[in-house]
């Protein structure tokens, strides 16, 4: 529980059992000394509302299961001060059927007030829950945004290595069919040296049979 709060609280007690000590003496005055008294008990009373509504804003800022504890316990001391009240009306007023009928307008709008304000406090918690759960929509919403955006990044990197691995397909194809047109021509080549090393054999067979022939004819 609130410290502030329950400082407030025994302010507020300690108040309202001397008010109820004063209301219940001041029947026995009269005169000067009775308005004195019930003067002193009027100020009292103002008192005691000023320190329910500074515990009843310090109520409402704390979480919501000790905010219903202790609003629950405000509103038994606002009774406890409208019973108060009633009886200085009682003391004060010449008239006891005035004072009952302002008794029952009094506590019909206390009553009308209470239900205003736990409607209230209800609407306030409501909206609060929506505005959470707004931050959590608007924070989901930018991760999935974020989410995309990394996604269409993959996508487009993916793209680019595709395209590369393309280009690196064709340019190796390319060169595969370089090294094929290599072969051939290197085949070609070989052919070629060896039907001209049988011809130039041919020739130096010839060549030497000539020689020969000639140099056998020469001695004989």
């Amino acid at each position: 529980m609130s410290e502030v709060f329950e400082g407030h609280e025994r302010q507020y007690c300690e108040l309202s059992a001397n008010l109820s000590k004063k209301c219940t003496s001041v029947g026995l005055l009269d005169g000067e000394q009775k308005k004195q008294k019930i003067s002193e008990i009027k100020a009292g009373i103002e008192e005691a509302e000023s320190l329910l509504r500074k515990m009843d804003l310090e109520a409402r800022s704390l979480q919501p299961n000790v905010k219903a504890v202790l609003l629950a316990k405000l509103r038994e001391y606002k009774s406890d001060l409208n019973n108060v009240k009633s009886a200085v009306k009682r003391i004060s007023s010449a008239n006891p059927n005035m004072v009952a009928r302002d008794e029952l307008l009094e506590s019909g709008m206390a009553d009308a007030l209470t239900v205003s304000a736990d409607q209230r406090a209800r609407l306030m918690t409501t909206t609060e829950r929506l505005g959470k759960s707004s931050v959590r929509i608007k924070d989901s919403r930018a991760t999935m945004l974020e989410t995309e955006e990394l996604g269409v990044s993959i996508l487009h990197d993916l793209h680019q290595q595709r395209q590369s691995l393309l280009h690196a397909h064709t340019t190796l194809h390319g060169v595969d069919e370089n090294i094929g047109r290599s072969k051939r021509i290197m085949a070609n080549m070989s052919r070629r040296m060896s039907r001209n090393k049988w011809i130039i054999g041919g020739i130096v067979v010839v060549l030497v049979i000539a020689i020969a022939l000639i140099l056998y004819f020469k001695l004989k």
